[in-house]
């Protein structure tokens, strides 16, 4: 990582790295998605299906946001210990079960399924979040590719769900 004077102090360092968490070697992505899997069930259970959707959504303009300044500060484009698009994209598979089972409140298989189908996306890049990855620059091209790896995910976990929940 380039020298990016004052990091630490910058809201946009701590969001981009998932608080820290995008830091943490070997697979920061994998770290990232691991905090994101257990913020997400504290915010079930503390603020259930709504807090969910919040910081779903929240997290997008957050997360080009904060994924746009660690760029500039940076010089990377999409930085591996960038996790803020791991968050969202975790939250968005997390949204089928939060609407099922209120609170996350399911057998932990459902999580472990939608951790691994999550990460094979975002990993193996399919078409077209490869091609979003590739192609769309900034903040917007960091998220979108985990966004739609997210909504792949919560597509494949709606229908788990509904033939074996």
């Amino acid at each position: 990582m380039n020298e990016w004077s004052g990091r630490f102090k910058h809201p946009a360092f701590w969001i981009a790295t998932g608080f820290g968490s995008g830091l943490m070697r070997p697979a920061p992505g994998t770290w990232g998605t691991i905090v994101a899997v257990f913020i997400a069930w504290g915010v079930a259970h503390s603020a259930g299906l709504i807090g969910i959707i919040a910081i779903t959504v929240l997290s997008i303009p957050i997360g080009i946001w904060s994924a746009e300044i660690y760029g500039q500060k940076s010089g990377k484009k999409d930085a591996s210990e960038v996790v803020i698009d791991e968050f969202t994209g975790m939250w968005i598979a997390l949204l089928p079960q939060s609407f099922a089972m209120p609170g996350l409140e399911s057998p932990p298989i459902w999580i472990i399924v939608a951790f691994i189908t999550f990460r094979f996306f975002d990993i193996l890049k399919p078409w077209p979040i490869g091609w979003l990855d590739r192609n769309v620059p900034g903040g917007l091209g960091v998220m979108l590719d985990d966004i739609v790896a997210g909504i792949f995910t919560a597509i494949i976990m709606l229908i788990a769900i509904s033939l074996w929940g």
